[in-house]
């Protein structure tokens, strides 16, 4: 049972969020004594917003589940630290079983300085283990200064602030691919999913596949029905479904799991069909959208899909690849969900201090932003940094949306239902994707997943 001050928190409702990006898509088609508060940079860097301490000498490791684009892009922010403080970092990557990988780590006496945590469940969980260290003063100073208490709530546990949330992701997007938009005649954002599914169904008679969906990655199909059930079935269904104060059994699921299967049980829609599907990784399902010629004409996931066009396409975010927002479905609204990334110290030294310090600062997210595919919740970073007027548009959605928003429902559950890959909810939906008419069983399984992980949490 969770208890108050664990309310899910994840979907950006604020109809300003929506209408920002919906215009945007129809645009673009204090220092302190302790530890990393106080010191001199060592590269003596101009114009910094934070102080940082000399670290020359020490060794810092940190773990994270990028690869690819998103992981080269975070390693140019650790470039930066190393400059301004002497100390050397190591990125480590945890692969999926971010959980599971960092447990290992720290029972055998071996954690990493720093580690980003993909679920805020599991931020939960390694809090009340004592596997994490508190943020210092200097770090605080910054989460006041650039962060909204919402977000400095969801990297806090029990009183205790652990966490910064340096990266956040709008997680209901579909980007398209404009040829052939343009091959099939088609000239608007499908607004409702009626619309989607007949703009999917124009594509493919038009000679392309409609829809690419990263299946082999459970993660993105859990992204695909916590949109639909959002939008479908309502915040505040949301909100109880997300703490397991309802069943997986509920009517609601079915009716979001019956809305999927439109999609994942239409072979003709679904690039590759279903068995394609599920050996199509998220990374192929966004190359294979904007290669030439494309195999796909649209894929859904967040906005970090803008790093991966640009690292490994010659597609141009804003001119190639545009996006709409995810429809709405039935009488419901457009959802907005969003997901994010805490960094937490799981030793206690002044180079992890010193590091989530730098993290929560305008400096870090400035060389972050400039990469593209990723959006801060740093309500002090000017939109300029962001390279173009999609990230733009996406980063000003989420900052306008102050505290009115909610994360992510499988990064809020414990990790053994939303979090690890082949089991819980991601094996529960890969099964689905399979099989898109056996959505009693699906519910079944689900509601068993999830009960015995949430007993045990």
């Amino acid at each position: 049972m969770r208890t108050s001050s664990r309310r899910t928190r994840r979907v950006i409702i604020a109809s300003v969020a929506a209408a920002t990006l919906t215009a945007a898509a129809a645009g673009c088609g204090g220092g302190s004594d302790d530890k990393a508060g106080g010191g001199s940079s060592p590269s003596g860097s101009s114009g910094a917003s934070v102080t940082l301490p000399s670290l020359t000498g020490q060794n810092l490791e940190v773990a994270a589940v990028w690869t690819g684009p998103e992981q080269k892009n975070f390693v140019k922010v650790l470039d930066e630290f190393e400059k301004r403080t002497g100390a050397t970092v190591k990125f480590v990557p945890t692969g999926d079983n971010t959980s599971t990988f960092l447990g290992t780590k720290i029972q055998g006496g071996q954690p990493p300085d720093v580690a980003f945590l993909p679920q805020v469940g599991v931020l939960r969980q390694f809090a009340e283990k004592g596997w994490l260290k508190p943020v210092d003063s200097g770090v605080q100073a910054q989460l006041d200064k650039n962060f909204t208490k919402g977000w400095q709530e969801l990297g806090a546990y029990q009183g205790k602030q652990y966490g910064v949330y340096a990266k956040a992701a709008n997680k209901s997007l579909v980007w398209y691919n404009t040829a052939s938009f343009e091959t099939a005649g088609i000239t608007e954002d499908p607004a409702t999913w009626a619309d989607f599914l007949t703009t999917a169904q124009t594509v493919y008679e038009s000679g392309t596949p409609a829809v690419s969906v990263g299946g082999a990655n459970g993660w993105t199909l859990t992204d695909w029905f916590e949109n639909v059930y959002l939008s479908q079935a309502g915040p505040e269904k949301y909100d109880q479904l997300a703490e397991h104060k309802i069943k997986w059994t509920d009517p609601s699921v079915k009716a979001a799991l019956t809305t999927l299967a439109e999609l994942f049980g239409n072979k003709d829609l679904v690039a590759g069909g279903t068995s394609g599907a599920l050996q199509t990784d998220f990374p192929k399902s966004v190359t294979q959208t904007f290669t030439d010629p494309p195999k796909a004409a649209m894929v859904y996931e967040g906005d970090f899909v803008g790093a991966f066009i640009t690292a490994n396409t010659k597609a141009k975010v804003g001119t190639d690849a545009k996006v709409f927002p995810f429809p709405a479905v039935g009488t419901g609204k457009a959802p907005v969900v969003s997901g994010g990334d805490v960094a937490v110290a799981l030793k206690d030294s002044k180079g992890a201090q010193a590091l989530l310090t730098f993290l929560a600062s305008t400096d870090a997210a400035k060389i972050w932003a400039s990469s593209g595919g990723f959006v801060s919740p740093n309500k002090s970073l000017d939109l300029s940094a962001y390279p173009d007027d999609v990230s733009r548009s996406i980063a000003k959605a989420l900052v306008a949306a102050g505290d009115d928003f909610r994360f992510d429902m499988s990064d809020q559950a414990p990790a053994a239902f939303g979090g690890t890959d082949g089991k819980g909810e991601w094996k529960d939906l890969q099964d689905f994707l399979a099989d898109p008419k056996d959505i009693a069983g699906t519910q079944s399984q689900l509601e068993a997943d999830a009960a015995k992980a949430y007993a045990n949490s």
